[in-house]
């Protein structure tokens, strides 16, 4: 028998990997991206060929520069150890703003200047200065247009979802999804009233909050949080977590959840029973949850479903949608999820879709799951919504043994497509 006691690792194992050039730039994002969101629509305004007397292009630079330094400072109280929320407000704000203006800049700079020359204006200057008003005219609608679409309650999506292993006594089971409600440095207390005013009207079997329930931890958002107890379900309200409650002590939102009667799904699952048949709600931890080194949290599908009848189907929450490629292995019928937002604010959705397999909607994987992922309830940060409207979701649960009239009150039958904007 060789003993190994001795044996050392080549020296190709001992080294760490070497990161890839993307992975060293991607360290200098957070450098780079608020001189990029600030020097280019002032370039694209006011030092393109616009020739603005000399006051308008100091001051303008001067609150363009004012914008990339106090930004960053702004996130930074607002949102790092100090916490202060006013600054965040700003800090937030600023970042929305930002991206908006050089969206814009960079999708009218140059376009509607060869359109202008093909439509006959001569002057450099006067096709200079007419992208500048119009990139400030179409800013200005987007942030007032989606901050109104940002604080308002939310429209309740309807949809059909037939499920074809769903019993014949579960068909018309009533189940409505909010997630990723945000509160935050603005106070939504009378938002979040409003919110659980809505869900009530719905008659709701089952209602689910797939995480993202604040940014701050429950002791401080704890107002804003509360109107969720009078939510009403007649089966159960459930709640798993998202990424941004391990930002904010999340054993406290946890812990919160369960005082105000919702049923924290942590790695396990409940039955639902309705008409003599029965289905598996089962909840898992948010994929980050590990990474957070709280003691037990993880997401960990086989212990969410430890003891359940594999014939039985199976309804999971999952915070994020990227967690569906686990629940497809495992054969879940119906995965529900948030995280996206849809985007947001307009063409963010571009940057989501690299790191989701869904941005919106209802969508197919695998043989049998499929996964819905709402666009969120709430906001994150910049207090717009730009293209991406927020929601509020019932989803009627069809089986496949029970016929069904297309065009049914409760919406649209059946939509398979990913997306629905």
């Amino acid at each position: 028998m060789t003993d190994t006691s001795d044996t050392r690792p080549a020296d190709s194992e001992t080294q760490p990997p070497r990161q890839s050039q993307l992975h060293r730039l991607m360290r200098y994002i957070p450098l780079i991206a608020p001189v990029l969101l600030w020097a280019v629509p002032c370039w694209v305004l006011l030092h393109s060929g616009q020739h603005w007397p000399p006051p308008i292009t100091l001051g303008g630079t001067a609150l363009f520069a004012l914008g990339l330094v106090g930004m960053p400072l702004a996130m930074a109280r607002g949102h790092g150890r100090r916490q202060q929320d006013p600054a965040a407000i700003v800090g937030d704000t600023l970042l929305g703003t930002s991206w908006v203006l050089f969206t814009w800049s960079i999708l009218l700079g140059v376009p509607l200047r060869l359109v202008l020359a093909v439509a006959g204006v001569d002057e450099s200057q006067d096709r200079a200065r007419m992208v500048t008003w119009s990139v400030l005219g179409i800013t200005a609608v987007l942030l007032a247009w989606g901050y109104a679409e940002a604080r308002r309650v939310p429209r309740v999506r309807r949809l059909d979802v037939q499920l074809p292993r769903l019993a014949a006594g579960l068909d018309g089971l009533r189940v409505v999804l909010i997630t990723d409600t945000h509160y935050g440095p603005l106070d939504r207390t009378r938002w979040s009233e409003r919110v659980c005013e809505t869900v009530n009207t719905l008659e709701a079997d089952l209602v689910c909050h797939t995480g993202d329930i604040a940014d701050g931890t429950a002791a401080r958002r704890r107002a804003q949080a509360v109107p969720l107890g009078t939510v009403r379900a007649t089966r159960a309200r459930v709640y798993v977590t998202g990424n941004h409650e391990y930002y904010s002590e999340a054993q406290g939102w946890v812990d919160l959840m369960d005082e105000l009667g919702w049923e924290p799904l942590r790695n396990r699952h409940l039955l639902l029973e309705r008409g003599g048949d029965t289905l598996v709600v089962a909840g898992v931890d948010d994929v980050t949850a590990e990474s957070s080194g709280l003691a037990g949290h993880r997401a960990h599908l086989a212990g969410a479903l430890n003891g359940a009848d594999p014939e039985l189907p199976v309804l999971l929450l999952a915070h994020q949608p990227k967690f569906v490629g686990q629940a497809a292995a495992e054969g879940i019928d119906l995965q529900l999820s948030g995280h996206t937002h849809g985007g947001q604010i307009w063409p963010f959705h571009h940057l989501v879709r690299i790191d989701q397999p869904a941005l919106a909607g209802l969508s197919h994987h695998g043989t049998r799951t499929l996964l819905y992922t709402s666009r969120g309830t709430g906001f994150w940060g910049p207090p717009f919504r730009v293209f991406a409207p927020s929601e509020i979701t019932l989803l009627v649960l069809r089986s496949p043994h029970l016929p069904h009239l297309d065009g049914a009150p409760d919406g649209p039958a059946h939509p398979t497509q990913a997306g629905d904007a």
